[in-house]
């Protein structure tokens, strides 16, 4: 093993490396990447033209539509015909840069597409989703025809156009062309509403905090290409291969510190990108932009970019005695944080971002509890369905969180903007919202892990894979527990809004239907719901509102996603996700799919157990178990015996409590900790600067500047321009000069 080892990277340093060989892909995946950004430049001349129509919103929906069609032939031209391995399809040249024969003195990346059962497994949701949310766009944006509409479906386009480079990018380069891009789409989208302080302040947020986390990636990508000499996927995942058998083997010893340190790097940028801690703040704040942006962006596509990046370089984080580890502990407690925070909020699309953060941190916690050795222990099958755990809750997570964050934009789009729950009461029963009702209710028993769903089948899962590994037993138990915190939040919402007696209060926007108001002028969305003036000052304005239910593009959109996330349930008994897993050329399970016995250090790897028994065996049990006793809490503190939408019976138990709710409520102050350890020191020293900049930097400048500038001003009068006076001058300097001459003489 050594010996073989020392060769390949000697071979490394002799040469420059060589992409491997790979077939060629179906040209069906330029469509998939060249639409959206067809669709993009075309409701940009719409924004030329000044179009007053939905005409930007059909563009965009035929085109994300004929993007996922394209994504189904790839499907199938791949995963169907040739088992998912890696296909190589060129769009054209990029870079090819020289300037040496030696290892890493060559830089090749081109604009060309890595396409393998992981590619087909994102993107498929990927368009798929963009397409059903640009078609409830259509309708949700209307208020806005023209610039603004033309603006919002360009920046829409361009993110799916970004999403597809990142996910399908055969080199580091654009993958991280794709990365920055879905981030510029992203500020673009949350601060949709420009001339609105808090949606402003918020794209700054997501902005800044995601720079934060790629400059990890960036360091990453750097060191990747100065370890390996190449930032293309196919030389990465051969030259990698080794150090995976050391890592199966429990030898990280012998595994090179800046090899290890390439997946703390990307670490840093996949918690950016996907909100982790400590750098998920901007992702509750991002729901200032439309609820179709939060849909799209913030619950099923960019922000799982993280989790991509982790599964598609997962040799890397492989090989990383602290990688995976770290991966499991930060998604695990963002998981049990972000739900405690959840339980406490009012306003329903908060509660559902705080949702997402904590349903990220499952998904990173998935991956980060299978190591090499753990997976040297286990069978083939058993290694599939470990490493698919990850993933599998990304697919399932990708349906019901859109369709709740959707229901959730209608319920807002019909009440003039009301997000607090306190104010809605029985939504379901209002005529024209049971679509929306029963949609929502479908989102929530997913979430929530209800027995036989998608979600419970993805969350078990995860859940039997952390106990499963007697090292990550602690890590199955916060996650359990996180599962019982998120069913009681989710019925929360669902008991208080959509149950209970018929009651609703209307939003900000019957009052504000201009752009400085909180919303968007007329239909737009929220971050957090101010509270309104009691009822009795707006009897009369409250009597005349009458909520609009939504139309027919937002309940086909509904009805869809309720419907996909019921039958995603049954690809958990095909395996289909484990299969796709199974067929990635990531080189994820290279070690067990090698045939190789489980070494002494693996085979000595305990299995873990819960409460005695296989994880396996019975999760589906515990984790049912749990999650009703969410369900039953939520039912008997927010339903039974609830008479007004106002009040319920959990509060009551606030005062027994303490200050817990206050601080959950105020998200455990991790803002104003941030403000105060990092924004003031911050700017603080930038005022230091400045006025060090302008006392001593400029001070010097202008010092040097004004010697001459005072040597001019005392010799301005001799050029008065005044005879007698130039006449005075040369007398004066003719006798100094006589003088001069006569006291030299002597």
């Amino acid at each position: 093993m050594n010996g073989m080892i020392g060769s390949m990277l000697m071979l490394g340093d002799a040469a420059p490396a060589a992409a491997v060989a790979l077939p060629a892909g179906p040209v069906a995946a330029l469509a998939v990447v060249g639409l959206p950004l067809l669709a993009c430049i075309l409701t940009g001349l719409c924004a030329a033209f000044k179009v007053k129509s939905k005409l930007p919103a059909w563009i965009t929906v035929v085109s994300l539509a004929a993007a996922f069609v394209a994504m189904v032939m790839v499907y199938q031209s791949v995963v169907g015909q040739g088992g998912g391995k890696a296909h190589i399809v060129h769009a054209f040249e990029w870079f090819n840069l020289s300037w040496g024969e030696g290892n890493g003195q060559r830089l090749i990346a081109n604009f060309s597409f890595y396409i393998d059962s992981l590619t087909c497994l994102w993107m498929l949701f990927v368009t798929g989703l963009a397409t059903l949310i640009a078609l409830y766009a259509s309708e949700y944006m209307s208020h806005d025809v023209g610039p603004g509409y033309c603006r919002f479906f360009a920046a829409f386009n361009l993110f799916v156009f970004s999403m597809a480079c990142l996910v399908m990018a055969d080199n580091l380069l654009l993958l991280y062309l794709g990365w920055e891009g879905v981030g510029l789409c992203s500020y673009l989208l949350i601060g949709y509403f420009y001339k609105k302080p808090s949606a402003v302040a918020a794209a700054k947020k997501a902005f800044i905090m995601n720079r934060i986390g790629d400059l990890g990636l960036a360091l990453g990508i750097m060191l990747t290409f100065v370890q390996f000499g190449s930032v293309e996927f196919s030389v990465l995942f051969d030259k990698v291969r080794p150090f995976i058998e050391l890592a199966r083997e429990g030898r990280f010893a012998e595994i090179p510190m800046s090899v290890q340190a390439i997946a703390l790097l990307l670490m840093v940028g996949c918690f950016g990108k996907s909100a982790q801690l400590p750098l998920y703040v901007w992702l509750p704040d991002a729901m200032e932009g439309p609820t179709p942006v939060s849909a799209l962006i913030h619950a099923a596509t960019m922000v799982t970019a993280g989790i991509y990046l982790v599964a598609r370089f997962f040799p890397f984080f492989a090989v990383s005695e602290y990688a995976l580890p770290t991966v499991a502990w930060v998604g695990t407690l963002t998981a049990v944080l972000a739900a405690t925070i959840g339980m406490a909020q009012f306003d329903i699309k908060r509660i559902m971002a705080y949702s997402t953060v904590s349903q990220l941190g499952y998904m990173f916690a998935g991956l980060g509890v299978v190591s090499m050795e753990h997976l040297a222990t286990m069978s083939p099958d058993q290694a599939n369905v470990a490493l698919a755990a990850g993933p599998y809750h990304v697919f399932t997570h990708a349906f019901f969180k859109a369709l709740l964050f959707l229901s959730c934009g209608a319920v807002m789009h019909g009440f003039a903007g009301q997000l607090d729950l306190r104010k809605l009461s029985g939504v379901l029963w209002m005529p024209g919202w049971r679509i929306v009702g029963l949609a929502m209710l479908v989102g929530c028993i997913n979430l929530a892990g209800v027995p036989f769903t998608a979600g419970f089948f993805s969350k078990d899962m995860i859940l039997a894979e952390a106990f499963s590994n007697s090292h990550t037993a602690a890590i199955g138990w916060l996650l359990l527990l996180t599962a019982g915190l998120t069913a009681y939040y989710t019925f929360r919402v669902y008991f208080r809004v959509f149950l209970g007696p018929k009651h609703y209060e209307p939003g900000d926007e019957l009052h504000a239907h201009d752009d400085h108001g909180h919303g968007d002028h007329g239909h737009g969305d929220h971050g957090q719901a101010r509270a309104v003036a009691p009822a009795a000052k707006h009897d009369h304005a409250t009597h005349d509102f009458h909520p609009h239910p939504p139309g027919w593009a937002v309940n086909t959109v509904l009805a869809t996603l309720a419907i996909a996330s019921i039958l995603a349930a049954g690809t958990y008994f095909i395996k289909w996700v484990p299969g796709l897993i199974a067929t990635a050329s990531t080189a994820i399970p290279v070690a067990v799919h090698a045939g190789h016995e489980a070494s002494g250090h693996a085979a000595a790897h305990a299995h873990g157990t819960i409460l005695g028994m296989d994880p396996h065996a019975v999760m589906y049990y515990v984790s049912g178990v749990v999650g009703a006793i969410g369900i039953f809490i939520a039912f008997l503190l927010h339903y039974v015996g609830r008479t007004t939408a106002a009040t319920s019976k959990a509060d009551a138990l606030l005062p027994y409590m303490g200050p817990i709710p206050r601080w959950a409520q105020n998200k455990w102050y991790v803002d104003e900790l941030y403000e105060f350890l990092v924004r003031v020191p911050l700017l603080v020293m930038a005022h230091v600067f400045h006025l060090i900049d302008k006392l001593i930097i400029d001070g010097l400048v202008d010092a040097v500047g004004l010697a001459p500038r005072g040597a001019g001003w005392s010799l301005r009068p001799s050029q008065g321009g005044v005879l007698h006076g130039y006449a005075a001058s040369m007398a004066a300097g003719l006798g100094l000069i006589l003088l001069l001459v006569m006291l030299v003489m002597r």
